[in-house]
């Protein structure tokens, strides 16, 4: 999200517009307590036009929430 500059509102508003009902509260509780569920990252990676991650980004990512890799 923050690469693609998108707020938590906006994503809310582009899964409605696929017809997934998520309130921007409700993403940012999801991410933050880290249960966001698989089908509504692929729905959220749709929504965001994500084609790949890499393994760099995914590796940033897990550091950033703090989890400890190699």
């Amino acid at each position: 999200m923050s690469k693609r500059g998108v707020k938590y509102q906006q994503l809310s508003e582009r899964l409605g517009a696929i017809g997934i009902e998520q309130s921007a509260d409700n993403l940012r509780n999801k991410v933050n307590k880290g249960i966001l569920g698989a089908d509504l990252l692929l729905q959220v990676m749709y929504v965001l036009n994500i084609r790949q991650i890499d393994r760099q980004d995914l590796h940033d990512m897990l550091q950033e929430l703090g989890v400890k890799v190699d």
